[in-house]
Parts: C-alpha cells; structure tokens; sequence
C-alpha cells in the first residue's frame, strides 16, 4: 500500500490561507488530471470543502510523492508553494487511512459530528471515477470511508455531539438563544442552491422563518428549491425564487440572509450591506466601534481619526500644537489615553517620532491628563526600556507601529441590536468581512465559526468513534495487505494449471488409446493434487500477509515457484480495471 494526503485544513491553516487556497471545480478537474499524469502518482482523489483540501494519491515513492503533490496544491490553488508548505500535513499508508476514516465521521470538522462531509466524500469519489483516476486502491478507500462514517452515526450518539454548520452558524447569529424563538417571523434571504444553501433554506425554514427568497445565478435550481420548501411537509413557510440582480433590493427587506456560492469574488460588499441598513432603517448605518480595525491606510481610513480606528477618542484636548493627532475631530468619550497602544497603532514613523516629541514636551497637559480618570500619565523611559527597544527595532523594520488584530478591551458604549443577520458559510467568502463593523450588522463567517468552535465541549460519544475508526483502520489495512497478495496466488494457481494441461497432454500422446472416461478421471486426480498441495500454503500466506508487516510474503511466493512478474502484474491490471467500473457505496 502506498496511500499518501497531502493537504490542508481549518486546523493547520488560518481561514485567509483556505480562502486563497480554494478551487474552483474547473481547477479541482485539472489538479486531479495533473496529478495522475504525474510520474509518482498512479490515482488521485480529492476532498475539497469550505475546510479543507487534500489531495489523496496512490505513490510508488513517499519523497516524490510527497514534493509532487504539494507543487500540484500550489499551482492550482494560486498559493506559492513556500508559503503553502508551513500550512500542509502529510499522511501515509495507515495514518492516511485513519485520517479519512476520521474527516468521514466528522471528528475533523470545524463542528464535531456534522454530517455533511460524507456527502461531500462521496462527490469525491463520484468525481474521480468519472475522470477514471480513482483505481483499485481509492474506490476501496473511499468507499469504506462511507460506511464507516455511517456506521459511527448509527452506532454512537456521535450527531448530539456536533451539528451542521448551518445550525452551528444560525445559533452564533442567535447570540446563545433558542434559533426558534430567534428565527421566528424572520425574513431570509438564501444565495445559491447548492448543498449547503439548501441545507441552510430547509433549517431556516423548520424554525420558523415567516419567508425564504432563494437567489442563484440558475433561476430553474432557485425555483425546484423554493418548491420543495413550500411543499413540505414539515413547514408551512412562505417561498420564491429571484434572480441574483434583485440581491440588493431583498436584502432591504430580509432580516437574516445566508450566502454560500462558488463564486470567486464578493458577493455583498461592506458597502451593499450598509446601503441595505439604511434602506431598511431609514437611518445612516456608521462603522461600529466592535470588532477588529481595519487595516492601516484602507478605505475610509486615516492616520489622524482615532474613531475610525475603533479607539474612543481623547478628552477635552483641543487642538494642541504639535499633535499628530486630528483631536477636535473626534468625539468625546471618557477612557481615552492619548499616550495608549490604541491611540498610535497604525502610526507611520515620523508622525511616531511627532507625538513622542508632543508627550515629552507638554508637561502642563500631561499633568492635566495624568490628573483625569482612566488616562496615563507621562511614559517612564527608565523602567520601559525593554519595551522601547523592541518598539523601535519594529518601527525600523516595518515603517509603523503594528496594529494588533484585537487590541486591549476598553469600555464602549452598547452596541444597538442588529437589524440584520449574515451568515457567510463560502470559501472564499461570499460577503465582506468589513461589514461586520457596521451598527445594525451581526455577521458570522467560517472564520468566526472556526474561533467559536475551539472550545466546543466534545460529547462521551466521541470516544466511543475513536474507537470505530482505530477498528476499522485495523480491518482496512489487513483486507488491503491480504489483497496485496493476490494477484500472486492467482499467478501461481494459474501456472499450476497450465503445468496439469501440459502433463495431460504428454500422457496423451504417450496413451494414445486412453478412452475418454479414463482420461477424464486422471485429470480430475492430477488437479486433486495439485489443489490440495497448493491449499494450505496460499490460505496460510494470505493470513500472514494480512498482518502488519506481511508485504513480504508475495516476494517470497514468487520467489520460491519463480513466478512471471508480468503474469502477477496482468492479473493485478485486470483488477484494477474492474475496480474503475465499479460505482460508489
């Protein structure tokens, strides 16, 4: 057995680097194609999902294999390969085994237990076979992934341990309420049909949800979906279809909208979802103070306004000389240190240098805002020392002071309560992260679903799955081991067979009188023999090769009955071409 993945997952790679590193099915087709083109490689599979992708590949060499298939993931995906590699895990032979077997029961997934991924494992399969580069050793692979999978579903109490992650999601949306009562009377807006949309419009649609619009760049997969939610059985909601043009003007009418789409490029920008806002409030929609801040320079950023970097701004400064600070253009709010990390992150160096003069130099207004509640007083050069020096080698390497992504938590005002609920499940994104800060907006992304998850308690049922997939792994790599062997216990009971028709054929010209009821019972013994002879050892090499460490035992019957490796090879061709022909579980 030589089964290799390579790939990547939310758990070894940041979701920036899964969103640049996603395909498109046109290059899922091509990957696969470039991979069994390759010289290590004799099939290839691949499991691509908004979490992950990995590339599966039977190898004859483990080094090649390895550096071939992970130059393949990084000219498809767009991702230079040295910045790709920190990010890529490698599995082979059994591990590899164990990992799909794992991902197949949901014990990988950013939810525990969610049950989508067998649906999507079997995609993979299904697309493999039809571009014939799943052989002998993928269709068994996968295929018993399925019924693994199965298996720790009906088996475990595995589904109470996790959930979808459109439920996961909805109840992120719902803030730790009950989705019911949360989704109750809403208005929802669906894009795409796909798998997941469809998931999310039925889940929408068993809560409560008064409405489901359904948009999709194919108007017939948008009204079959908004069909089969109105006939259900289960709900009674309100369904129709639009085309993608008329986002904008539902999105004004929707009080939760769910996006999930192959599409390469954004759906709803910051600015879409802000023009919504304020259609549907009648109010103008201003970036928030929650969540992280933008980067440094970005739209509708600048160097001198404090607010727009979601920092509360100073108090009762006026516009003193010399600060680099715009401080009559930001409101007061209490709390604000003009000489804190918030008030300078972002800063280019020479306006550092600027407000570092400022400090040192206004003894009165630095009395004044030592003297205020909340603020710092002058910076104390002596006791941080260590953190100058490391401040200033920074600034020297990069021109600015860093902004850290979350800054200290400081006292802000309530937020108001949303007015509109996203929930973004695409890879690449569908919906711009920048519209989390609007007032009005609670947006959930993989990202937010992938931090959310982290400290998920795992269900005793998890345990109990563990214990399935070590099982069955152990069971997989005994059936492959025995079936590695083969093809040469057919060679042999082949060559044995020739060797009993060319002895009888001698006979024949020896007893050329021999009747044929005669003839027939000295065949008939002659194959006895041989048979019997030949029984015990290929049973007993089977069960030997079935044990870790038993590849040897096919060299060594074809060493001692000098077997034809072309004759082992045919047979082994001949497998491996009905196992093409074979279709999924």
């Amino acid at each position: 057995m030589s089964l290799l993945v390579v790939g990547l997952s939310h758990r070894s790679a940041p979701v920036s680097v899964l969103e640049r590193a996603s395909l498109n099915a046109d290059a899922q087709v091509k990957l696969l194609q470039d991979t069994v083109a390759a010289e290590p490689a004799a099939e290839a599979a691949l499991l691509a999902t908004c979490n992950r992708i990995e590339l599966y590949a039977d190898v004859d060499k483990f080094h090649a294999g390895v550096a071939e298939l992970s130059t393949l993931l990084a000219q498809h995906s767009g991702v230079g390969l040295e910045e790709l590699t920190p990010y890529l895990y490698v599995h082979y032979e059994d591990r590899a085994v164990h990992h799909l077997f794992s991902v197949a029961c949901g014990l990988d997934s950013m939810v525990v237990g969610e049950g989508q991924i067998l649906g999507q494992i079997k995609d993979s399969l299904n697309r493999a076979q039809d571009l014939n580069s799943a052989g002998r050793l993928l269709n068994d692979l996968f295929q018993q992934a399925l019924r693994v999978g199965k298996r720790a579903h009906s088996e475990t109490g595995i589904d109470r341990a996790g959930q979808s992650l459109v439920t996961f999601g909805l109840e992120q949306l719902a803030a730790g309420g009950d989705v019911q009562t949360w989704a109750r009377g809403k208005k929802a807006l669906v894009i795409g049909a796909g798998s997941m949309s469809s998931l999310a419009a039925a889940t929408l649609a068993r809560a409560g949800v008064a409405e489901v619009v359904i948009a999709n760049r194919t108007q017939d997969r948008a009204e079959r979906l908004a069909q089969i939610l109105t006939q259900g059985d289960d709900t009674d909601v309100l369904a129709r279809a639009v085309p993608m043009e008329s986002v904008p003007a539902e999105l004004t009418r929707a009080d939760v909208a769910v996006s999930c789409t192959g599409a390469t490029g954004l759906v709803m920008t910051a600015e879409s979802v802000a023009a919504a806002v304020e259609g549907r409030t009648a109010t103008p929609s201003a970036v928030s103070d929650d969540g992280p801040p933008a980067p440094y320079g970005g739209p509708g950023r600048t160097a001198a306004t404090g607010a727009q970097r979601g920092n509360p701004p100073a108090t009762g400064l006026g516009g003193e000389d010399g600060c680099p600070l715009d401080l009559p253009a930001v409101q007061g709010t209490a709390g604000f240190s003009v000489l804190g990390e918030a008030a300078v992150a972002g800063m280019a160096a020479a306006d550092l240098e600027q407000h570092a003069a400022w400090v040192d130099n206004g003894t009165a207004g630095g009395a004044q805002r030592a003297a205020r509640p909340g603020t710092a007083g002058p910076l104390d050069p002596a006791s941080d020392a260590d953190a100058i020096a490391a401040l200033a080698a920074t600034v020297a390497a990069v021109g600015r002071i860093p902004e850290r992504r979350r800054p200290e938590p400081a006292d802000r005002p309530p937020r108001p309560e949303p007015v509109l609920f996203l929930l973004d499940l695409a890879m690449p994104r569908d919906i711009d992260a920048a519209a989390h800060r609007l007032t009005g907006v609670r947006l959930v992304d993989i990202e937010s679903l992938a931090e959310a998850s982290a400290g998920a308690p795992m269900a005793a049922d998890v345990d109990q799955v563990r214990r399935i997939v070590s099982d069955e792994v152990a069971a997989f790599g005994a059936a492959l081991r025995a079936a590695h062997i083969t093809p040469t216990v057919v060679a042999l009971r082949t060559m044995a067979a020739d060797v009993v028709a060319s002895e009888i054929a001698r006979l024949d010209g020896r007893l050329p009188g021999l009747d044929d009821k005669h003839r027939a019972e000295i065949t008939q013994t002659v194959r006895r023999v041989v048979d019997k002879l030949l029984h015990a050892p290929t049973v007993r090499v089977k069960q030997l090769a079935a044990e870790p460490g038993g590849a040897g035992y096919a060299d060594a019957l074809r060493t001692l009955f000098d077997l034809d490796p072309e004759a082992v090879a045919a047979v082994s061709r001949a497998e491996d071409s009905t196992e093409k022909d074979r279709g999924p579980a």
